[in-house]
């Protein structure tokens, strides 16, 4: 173990609490504190006024005039004020809420002061107040923190350490491709990244770091691929391709040239004895539900069985319909097991499942339970696989015998980012519609218009056709300004009665509510279903042809898309309303996006360039790369030669055993006794 992978704790200074408050921000070794990088910087460099513009935030220096003024209002608000001498201008400071400052204001004491600019009132919206000292950098590092440590003390405990420890830095990348791609030592990067001393060095250094990130992510991802290949070896699913060809026959529908492509793909895989790991994508209502069922099907032909996970219980019991209709003329049993099965059903499942009895079992988090045992599993399935945690998935997979794995999602992702953040799953994408459906006509209405649009709705529920709306919020929130769907249901039911009924439909209701408000909007007996986001996926209602979706600006366009595919799932034009007054240009231009394209991918592309991969994918169980420095959106293109570099590396024999490689095969903890190389 080298210095820099011991504990904070040898640090001066840094005692067992210190180390605690470390350990919260997930710094827990030296390399963790000097590798823990600001997340935005901030320009402390003196400006003259005339150069400052309206709104800009900048750093003042000046003498007060006289001492702080503090002002209560509200509760427990307050105002501080103060003049202070900027060159030969008088300017207004004020800061809110933070009355503590007072006594740092002293008439006649040079101050710097950060804040926001007002060029019309000449006044400053404080911030914060620096330091003036001697040798005050221009571009103040500013790090995440929480409650337990202060930003100067952050500062100062990564300026000490890196004075005692820089010289244990070592180089992780070959000179060779630090020639190649002109990049900074990673010494000399670290330090640019704490204490730049121009923007140009500063963005070297992000330069190289990023990259360094991307390109050890690119071999590890190739590394775990031959692993996979050619760890324990795949099975071998020797299917029925007349049985398969027979349930073909069997739709009413004729398979695009997009689905026909991918079941080609994952029947080679089954067929293969290598192991499949395939992410299967397609956009909302292009066809993956049939695409799982025939390779359900294909396994069960070879005498194994299939698992389908999914993370909601409506989707369970969706899929189980989808499933049981489409092989009602087979002979095959399927199954569903969720938290609401009840205890003898689920013994009997159980039992079933281990004989050998149960062909296909659909279900949620139920299948990873430790009593959940497979006489032969060959395929396992996971949609919506975003939305379960790596270790919930390899659970499932270690049911079985290595048996293969498809991940499924609707979720589309831009095909270089899937192939770099799931780098080690072969990728096949449904990129085509069904023909005949109907593109869905998405408009935009501001809040005063939503009456107007309940009368059209009337008029289309006369005609036989249901409605969804759609809240971001179940219930009164005092720190978001969105209507609720339980208000919204009240206001619905009023306004329709009494010739149209109106359901609710929200995630903290119990299972078996959900159930009786969901069959009763398929039998028609609900014309309205009011729901929070839980209607997402899984629900499918041809007769449902309108959404509209209250305060719309609430959310990305990822989701706002997989909403809008629950209606035109008939044959009948169906219409999306948004409903938004949003604030941001950000906002409104989300909402322009949504009413001029219906393609997913389009979507999902502009959605990660607005809000990035982290709030794009949700939490952390997506089993997305959280990278340091790098973003897979703003840097894609350097995310795409490095990935080159790691094939081209991974390519060449032997390539660890070179000098200038070792290091790298180090970063890689790999056992070079066991290494190979791809033909």
């Amino acid at each position: 173990m080298g210095v820099l992978d011991q504990s904070v704790s040898l640090i001066k200074g840094v005692g067992p609490k210190r180390v605690e408050v470390l350990n919260s921000l997930g710094i827990e070794t030296i390399q963790d504190l000097i590798t823990y990088y600001p997340f935005r910087y901030d320009d402390v460099s003196e400006k003259n006024i005339s150069e400052i513009n309206d709104q800009e935030k900048v750093v003042l220096k000046g003498f007060p005039l006289s001492e702080a003024v503090v002002n209560y209002y509200g509760y427990k608000k307050n105002r501080l004020t103060f003049r202070m001498m900027v060159d030969e201008a008088v300017v207004s400071v004020t800061f809110f809420n933070q009355a503590f400052l007072k006594d740092k204001v002293r008439a006649s004491e040079e101050l710097a002061v950060y804040g926001k600019w007002d060029a019309k009132r000449k006044s400053l919206t404080g911030m914060k107040i620096i330091a003036t000292s001697q040798g005050e950098e221009d571009f103040s590092p500013i790090y995440h923190v929480n409650k337990k440590i202060r930003q100067k003390t952050l500062v100062d405990l990564i300026r000490q350490t890196w004075e005692l420890f820089q010289d244990e830095v070592e180089e992780t990348l070959p000179n060779w491709l630090l020639e190649k791609y002109r990049l900074m030592p990673r010494k000399d990067a670290i330090q640019a990244m704490h204490f730049p001393d121009t923007v140009q060095d500063n963005q070297q250094a992000r330069r190289r770091l990023a990259f360094e990130e991307f390109f050890l992510f690119q071999l590890k991802m190739i590394e775990l691929k031959r692993e996979e290949q050619k760890g324990e070896a795949g099975l071998s699913v020797q299917y029925d391709l007349k049985e398969l060809k027979r349930l073909i026959a069997t739709l009413p529908f004729e398979l695009t040239s997009a689905q026909k492509r991918v079941v080609n793909e994952i029947c080679a895989d089954l067929k293969s004895t290598s192991h499949m790991h395939r992410l299967l994508q397609g956009d909302v209502g292009s066809g993956k539900t049939i695409v799982a069922g025939l390779a359900l099907y294909a396994t069960v032909t070879a005498g194994f069985q299939g698992a389908l996970m999914v993370p909601t219980e409506i989707l369970a019991e969706q899929h189980m319909e989808s499933l049981t209709e489409l092989f009602q003329q087979f002979d095959v049993k399927i199954a569903l097991l969720t938290s609401s099965t009840k205890a003898a059903a689920k013994r009997q499942i159980l039992a079933e499942l281990v004989a050998g009895e149960i062909d296909i079992i659909v279900g949620t988090h139920s299948l990873i339970q430790e009593d959940v045992i497979f006489k032969h599993l060959g395929l396992v399935i996971t949609d919506e696989q975003h939305r379960f945690g790596v270790n919930q998935r390899k659970l499932l997979r270690e049911k079985g015998g290595n048996p293969d794995v498809l991940f499924m999602t609707a979720t589309p992702i831009p095909r270089t980012l899937a192939i770099t953040a799931y780098g080690e799953m072969d990728v096949s994408i449904i990129d085509e519609l069904p023909s005949g459906r109907i593109p869905i006509e998405t408009s935009w209405i501001l809040p005063k218009q939503v009456d107007i649009a309940l009368r059209n709705m009337q008029r289309l529920m006369k005609q036989g056709q249901q409605v969804y709306v759609i809240c971001p919020l179940i219930e009164e929130s005092e720190m978001l300004d969105v209507k609720n769907a339980t208000e919204i249901y009240e206001h619905l039911a009023d306004f329709f009665a009494p010739d149209f009924n109106v359901g609710l439909l929200h995630g903290k209701m119990k299972p078996q509510e959900k159930e009786v408000i969901m069959s009763a909007f398929k039998e028609n007996e609900l014309q309205v279903l009011v729901s929070t986001t839980v209607i997402e996926v899984g629900v499918n209602v041809p007769n449902a042809t309108t959404m509209m979706i209250m305060d719309a600006d609430r959310f990305g366009l990822a989701q706002l898309h997989q909403l809008r595919g629950r209606v035109g799932r008939g044959a009948i034009a169906s219409y999306c309303i948004l409903v938004a007054s949003p604030k941001s240009e950000q906002g409104k231009e989300r909402m322009k996006i949504m009413t001029e394209t219906t393609d997913g991918f389009k979507l999902s592309e502009k959605d990660l360039e607005m809000r990035g991969p982290g709030d794009f994918f949700g939490n952390k169980q997506s089993g997305l790369p959280e990278f340091k420095v790098g973003d897979m959106v703003a840097d894609s293109q350097m995310l795409e030669v490095a990935r080159t570099e790691a094939i081209l590396l991974w390519s060449q024999k032997e390539w660890w055993l070179l000098p200038e490689n070792q290091e790298l095969a180090r970063q890689l903890h790999l056992e070079v006794t066991q290494m190979d190389y791809f033909d």
